[in-house]
């Protein structure tokens, strides 16, 4: 007999699986929809794992697949293809103008190891720094870069990853920084930051690691100056800074990197997800030029089986595709109706603190209105019940798929980049229903 609050035995175990979860089974996708194994249908608002950026069945995708597969199916990381070739050199067009070179891999967390592999071979310190309340791979060597304390906890139980230190990130939630402006919170987190390069010691210090926009860790934007202040500190300690863009790259952010709007120059982005809109696993680090004469000169003596896979490199044609003939363009154009829609279900419910957020991700924070904070957050307390899964829950219930946030206290709404006005006021005149039958 089969528990009925289990998975079948004849389905594999999912991932972020939970005895209590109720997995969807999709079955098939179309533009910005979803349907199960029931024909049900679902407006996807969290783009899978904010990763279908184009839509679910682009043709254009679909195609260079297909003239791929006809022509050979698999090539070794080792050697040399045309179609991984090319790919690499239009990744770089589209990245900051001092990152020249690109080493693919398989997974973002893949990518964050790798990047951090070669600061560490290039600088010749062990230590890298990252941000609390930050998400960088659910791998050992990622896990250690995330200031999720369940993703890290979860893997450190076993065996820790060392060479790490944690930075406070540019919030006032959680006590983190009080400011009365974003000058002020931009200040005050810089300002930390190098306090904390030189407690640790600029000598030993590879690398700075961050998102320049939150992903599940809560798609807060920086206040205006911070990232340049970063590179400012990086600069004078000798210190790499590598941009995670595995989730806002390749148009989510309403640009093709969210890096470029704010005209810094990291010395590498890490990338994923969004390159192949998620149609085939593919993943990579921007480099810059020093950074690939170091490669070049050195050597890699790593690797892994399905690194710049041609099949994956092939639908990273079909996604630059599909993204340069307006897709990237639809998410500037229609951010502003999609932020408006949410500030304006945000002034409808006590319950949200803030919305925030840039392009096509957003946050939706949830709040107790008599105290201001999270009614159960879950990283120390999971006693109490959660009304922030239950939101979902119902959204789903009705049709809407949104995304968990880290903590999960939040809602993360990354619709794909196919969404329209109609859909984006199905989405968010769903979540307000929910939220008004979860808090009666």
């Amino acid at each position: 007999m089969t528990d009925s609050n289990h998975p079948s035995p004849e389905l594999p175990i999912p991932h972020w699986y939970h005895p209590d979860s109720d997995p969807l089974t999709i079955t098939r996708g179309s533009g910005s929809w979803v349907y199960d194994e029931a024909d049900n249908t679902y407006l996807d608002f969290c783009s899978q794992l904010y990763c279908v950026n184009a839509g679910h069945g682009n043709e254009q995708i679909l195609s260079h697949m297909r003239d791929q597969l006809d022509r050979i199916q698999y090539v070794s990381p080792a050697q040399g293809n045309d179609t991984r070739s090319r790919l690499a050199d239009r990744i770089a067009d589209k990245a900051s103008e001092n990152l020249s070179d690109v080493i693919f891999a398989v997974s973002g967390s893949q990518a964050n190891e790798l990047a951090v592999q070669l600061a560490r071979s290039v600088q010749d310190g062990q230590k890298v720094l990252t941000r609390w309340q930050s998400y960088h791979g659910s791998t050992y060597g990622g896990a250690a870069l995330s200031g999720d304390p369940e993703t890290r906890a979860a893997l450190e139980r076993h065996a820790a990853v060392t060479g790490h230190g944690k930075f406070l990130p540019p919030l006032t939630e959680n006590g983190a920084f009080e400011a009365a402006s974003p000058e002020e919170l931009a200040r005050q987190a810089a300002d930390h930051l190098e306090f904390v390069i030189l407690h640790e010691g600029p000598a030993a210090i590879a690398a700075v690691v961050m998102e320049p926009v939150g992903g599940t860790s809560g798609a807060y934007p920086p206040p205006a100056d911070y990232l340049g202040r970063v590179r400012e500190i990086c600069d004078e300690y000798n210190v790499l800074l590598v941009l995670d863009e595995v989730i806002t790259g390749f148009g989510r952010c309403g640009d093709w990197f969210a890096s470029l709007g704010e005209d810094i120059r990291p010395d590498m982005i890490t990338f994923a997800k969004g390159c192949t809109s998620a149609y085939a696993p593919l993943a990579g680090v921007l480099l810059s030029p020093e950074m690939a004469a170091h490669c070049r000169g050195e050597g890699l003596v790593t690797g892994q089986t399905f690194g710049g896979h041609p099949v994956s490199c092939a639908a990273g044609h079909g996604a630059i595709d599909a993204y340069e003939d307006g897709l990237v363009d639809n998410v500037s154009e229609r951010s502003p109706y999609l932020a408006a829609r949410l500030e304006a279900l945000a002034e409808g419910h006590d319950h949200i603190a803030e919305v925030r957020g840039q392009g096509f991700l957003w946050a939706v924070r949830i709040v107790d209105p008599q105290t201001g904070e999270p009614y159960v957050h879950p990283w120390r307390d999971n006693t109490d019940e959660n009304p922030v899964p239950a939101i979902r829950e119902h959204a789903r219930e009705n049709g809407v798929l949104v995304g968990a946030g880290r903590p999960d206290t939040q809602l993360i709404v990354a619709p794909p980049f196919t969404a329209d006005r109609t859909e984006i006021d199905t989405a968010i005149d769903t979540l307000d229903t929910a939220i008004g039958v979860v808090f009666g």
